[in-house]
């Protein structure tokens, strides 16, 4: 892999404004007013980027972990150690993740770059909605108010299990006969595993409950394995969250871990744990990888047996890092990962609560290099090649936490970075407002354009332009520079996907605060149809060819056609 640095070049063209026919939003080429130009990092390739050419990822000067005061510790099997090496190596091959039809992780792959699955044919550019079913909420045991629905992430995930899988399963025996079953497994705030027909929206099998609230996004083992690991959101009262790996032949949870973690340093909140991160399998060596909000990266070796009817894992070699640095505090810049990890080859990218982008060898388990993305961060960083130069590159953002004003706004960063180094590309910045507890900035995680909108990359920032407000961003990959923007009447925390038909042409899916559902044309911005699904919809959707599903803090959980 090559992971050389490419020079960055061009400007800002000239501003151009459009105003779409049918929705009355503002379409605009680039932004003005509350953006500005991003700042470029044009140098010439370091001696420690040249190296790169081997496939090593080497610190950069101002990314090397004792900048920003790291200090790390390792445990293996409870007991702490110096220094590790894996003895089964990770190697992901690219983001050839899943070899089953579906999403089975959260955007799709490790890279962390798609939420659809197959093409969507369009002749109408229209939404309807097929099916609906109610879902419910959990009583909040500190905090006043209940768990309602489906939350931030809250992405469904979508499978179509081979023939021998479905029928080893507890499946009702009536989905069991039904040829190219397509099933959805939703976990939801009301402390529910839903699974769910994809046509019609009909059970599949009798639900599970786990008793906590499930905000995040869960994991399907993804050579089809029946395994499925989802972690709980927040504390129930004197039970802690934790992970569950639940065993879908069987119905129920084989493992729990995360809970209670004398490990933890996260000391803000008590024995504070949170599992909003989707997990990640590694097939060829068996391992689960996981952050969690307790500031712990866990690495476990499964021991999967599946011999096609039975199954039966029995978790050992418990790898667990843990960090602080210079900024992470009891007060402010607590520890922590909500977001999604993304990984390519060995080397594994988080984003965490002190606004820390961290670069990890999985087969070390050694901080590679840090950068400093100033605020609390929750979307997920997404990883891509380019397919010029093969240079990796990370696209992210953060939410505007702790670098707000007294009047609760200020500017949130975009960035570009070099994976390999950690070096700044370039970066823009939007303004913002924010509301303790309900974050500004950007929650969603970015979308990657491919086919005709492989040139962007579309950001989803919210509370900008005022307080309820929201804007989605198409950005100039290699530049930076605004290419459109539509101006949103209510601000959004779900991730935009990217569908695209036979003919590569993209189109985008958004959802808002106020229920709404957009489908934009991604090469213009242009909204061709809007539907309103009724309350805030904070999940992000999964697609699968024609069909959307996507669950609503007004206790449903929709499947939506694309005709």
């Amino acid at each position: 892999m090559n992971f050389r640095k490419m020079t960055i070049i061009g400007m800002l063209s000239a501003t151009l404004m459009i105003t779409c026919s049918g929705c009355g939003r503002i379409i605009s080429k680039p932004e003005k007013g509350d953006s500005v130009a991003p700042t470029l990092n044009t140098a010439p390739l370091t001696e420690s980027q040249k190296l790169l050419e081997t496939g090593v990822c080497v610190a950069a000067p101002s990314t090397l972990p004792s900048v920003r005061g790291f200090k790390t510790h390792l445990s293996v099997n409870g007991t702490e150690v110096d220094g590790y090496y894996r003895q089964d190596e990770i190697h992901f091959d690219g983001k050839n993740y899943a070899s089953v039809k579906g999403i089975l992780t959260f955007r799709g792959n490790n890279f962390r770059s798609s939420g659809a699955y197959g093409v969507a044919n369009m002749s109408s550019y229209k939404m309807y909605k097929t099916w609906n079913i109610d879902t419910g909420s959990l009583k909040k045991t500190v905090k006043s108010g209940d768990w309602t629905g489906s939350g931030w992430t809250g992405q469904p995930l979508i499978v179509q299990w081979d023939d021998e899988t479905k029928k080893a399963m507890n499946i009702y025996d009536s989905k069991k006969r039904k040829e190219g079953l397509v099933e959805v497994i939703y976990a939801t705030m009301d402390g529910n595993i839903y699974f769910l027909d994809l046509d019609d929206g009909s059970a599949t099998r009798d639900k599970i409950s786990l008793g906590f609230p499930i905000k995040g996004t869960g994991s399907i083992y993804p050579n089809g394995t029946p395994l499925y690991v989802v972690g709980a959101g927040d504390d129930m009262g004197k039970k802690a969250a934790r992970t569950f790996i639940v065993n879908l032949v069987t119905g129920e949870v084989d493992y729990e871990y995360g809970y209670e973690d004398p490990f933890s340093l996260r000391t803000d909140n008590g024995d504070f744990s949170a599992f909003d991160s989707s997990p990640l399998f590694d097939v060829e060596t068996d391992t689960l990888i996981q952050p969690g909000e307790n500031g712990i990266l866990y690495t476990t070796k499964l021991n999967t047996v599946w011999d096609g009817r039975t199954l039966t894992i029995n978790p050992g070699e418990v790898v667990k890092w843990n960090y602080t640095t210079n900024r992470t505090g009891k007060d402010k810049y607590w520890l922590g990962m909500e977001s999604s990890a993304c990984v390519y080859d060995h080397y594994l990218y988080v984003c965490d609560n002190s606004g820390e982008l961290m670069c990890i060898d999985l087969n070390t388990m050694a901080l590679i290099w840090s950068q400093d993305i100033v605020d609390d961060s929750n979307a997920s960083p997404v990883l891509e090649i380019d397919p010029a130069s093969g240079t990796a590159f990370i696209y992210v953002s953060t939410s505007l936490h702790w670098t707000q004003n007294k009047k609760k706004s200020g500017s949130i960063p975009i960035f570009k970075i070099n994976a390999a180094t950690g070096e700044i590309m370039w970066k823009r910045s939007y303004e913002c407002k924010t509301v303790d507890g309900i974050s500004g900035g950007v929650q969603a995680t970015a979308c990657l354009g491919e086919n005709n909108l492989s040139s962007m990359v579309f950001f989803n920032i919210a509370r900008t332009g005022g307080k309820k407000h929201g804007k989605l961003v198409a950005i100039d990959k290699k530049t930076g520079a605004e290419v459109w923007s539509v101006e949103m009447k209510y601000y959004s925390w779900s991730s935009p996907v990217a569908v695209y038909n036979s003919n590569g042409d993209g189109y985008l899916i958004l959802c808002d605060s106020d229920g709404n559902m957009h489908l934009l044309d991604g090469k213009t911005g242009k909204v061709k149809d809007t539907i309103n699904l009724g309350k805030n919809i904070e999940a992000t959707p999964a697609v699968y060819n024609n069909t959307i599903v996507v669950g609503t803090r007004g206790k449903k959980i929709y499947g939506i056609t694309l005709k």
